[in-house]
């Protein structure tokens, strides 16, 4: 699933919600992409409803948020550039992790 979200950062109230966010989305297991881009591995899209859920809660005033989910196949077929050279993306875990 990829979250990719625009919060206002303006005023030191909104920075502070923003880091919020942020963190949040850290603490439900997912990892930054891009500086307004993070992902998290889910083995079905069943199992992203309840982190849904609570993004959903936490999104700031003001804020925009977009989740979407893709499958491994479409992840796959992801192209990563950095400058003028191709990298390869990151693979999916190996195993779940259960906490």
């Amino acid at each position: 699933m990829f979250a990719f979200f625009d919060l206002p950062v303006k005023t030191a109230e909104q920075r502070k919600r923003a880091t919020r966010f942020r963190n949040m989305l850290r603490q439900l297991g997912f990892s930054q992409a891009q500086y307004s881009v993070y992902t998290q591995y889910y083995g079905c899209e069943a199992n992203t409803e309840k982190h849904r859920k609570i993004i959903r809660k936490c999104v700031p005033p003001e804020g925009e948020v977009r989740l979407l989910h893709v499958t491994d196949r479409q992840f796959s077929l992801m192209e990563v550039y950095a400058g003028e050279i191709e990298k390869e993306p990151e693979s999916r875990p190996q195993q779940l992790l259960l906490f």
